[in-house]
């Protein structure tokens, strides 16, 4: 596995991959790698002839009371199972480089940021979908993976590369979980052992939802307040949202009719945990 640290490195190298035929599975992180980033580069191998993955940690999607400082970053944990899981190429720049002294020019949607995660993040999309244009830019890959964990990122980078013309397929493939049903994701390590134990509710809150919908409840604001009501009881927690939402326009559902996505957030002290489910 050849590591990249500049852009033109990295363009260069993914340009001779094209020249000679090879088809390109970009798999963009943030490091702190778990089973569901190899997921994502397992599902890059079986679509693309090669595959490349990128490690930053983008201070654009960080707000000025996040968690950037401390933000994990297991340099050679995260290269060893990337070399361990076949990939051809790691793109690692340099924030100074990515975001030079000076830089000024962000991608900003209208709509869809406004809501969910946007809430409460503002300018979090605008920082990830400039991130995720430039690593399209420099490794012009045919297949981009992203986990279905961040949904309304998958939504946001959908649109953006449907509304700019962009000659990327974006896959979502599913969330991946621990054994008792919590999603996988690099913040978990920020959880004590009592978070750990009770962190596996949000998972099964939104299979109750799931089931109830099934069963036949339709309306949101029944449904919703049920959820609330389970999750406040479970201790240290402090929901930030609960959604049912149109899978596309991540609008409030009028109706609980499928599909619907199920979709909330919620800190565990100061750690915030997302989970969704799409009800089909």
């Amino acid at each position: 596995m050849k590591i990249h640290r500049t852009a033109k490195s990295m363009a260069r190298a993914m340009a001779a991959l094209r020249a000679r035929g090879e088809t390109i599975g970009f798999v963009p992180t943030m490091g702190a790698l778990h089973e569901g980033h190899l997921s994502l580069v397992h599902a890059a191998k079986r679509k693309a002839s090669r595959v490349a993955v990128s490690i930053f940690v983008n201070p654009a999607q960080f707000g000025p009371k996040e968690d950037l400082a401390k933000y994990p970053r297991p340099w050679r944990r995260d290269v060893a199972l990337l070399r361990a899981a076949g990939v051809d190429a790691l793109y690692a720049p340099d924030p100074a480089a990515t975001y030079p002294l000076g830089y000024e020019t962000y991608v900003v949607q209208e709509r869809l940021p406004d809501h969910l995660c946007g809430l409460s993040r503002p300018g979090h999309f605008r920082g990830v979908l400039t991130v995720v244009l430039k690593l399209f830019q420099v490794v012009q890959p045919h297949f981009a993976f992203f986990g279905q964990k961040d949904y309304q990122q998958s939504v946001v980078i959908r649109r953006m590369a449907r509304d700019l013309d962009l000659q990327v397929a974006v896959r979502v493939c599913p969330i991946v979980r621990e054994p008792d049903g919590l999603a996988m994701s690099s913040r978990n390590v920020y959880l004590d052992p009592e978070q750990r134990a009770n962190a596996p509710a949000l998972q099964r809150t939104l299979r109750g939802g799931a089931a109830r919908i099934r069963a036949g409840e339709r309306s949101p604001a029944r449904l919703l307040a049920q959820m609330r009501r389970e999750i406040d009881r479970v201790p240290g927690t402090a929901i930030d949202y609960l959604a049912a939402v149109d899978p596309d326009t991540l609008d409030d559902a009028r109706t609980l009719q499928p599909p619907v996505v199920l979709a909330l957030a919620v800190r565990f002290g100061a750690t915030r945990l997302i989970d969704n489910l799409v009800v089909r």
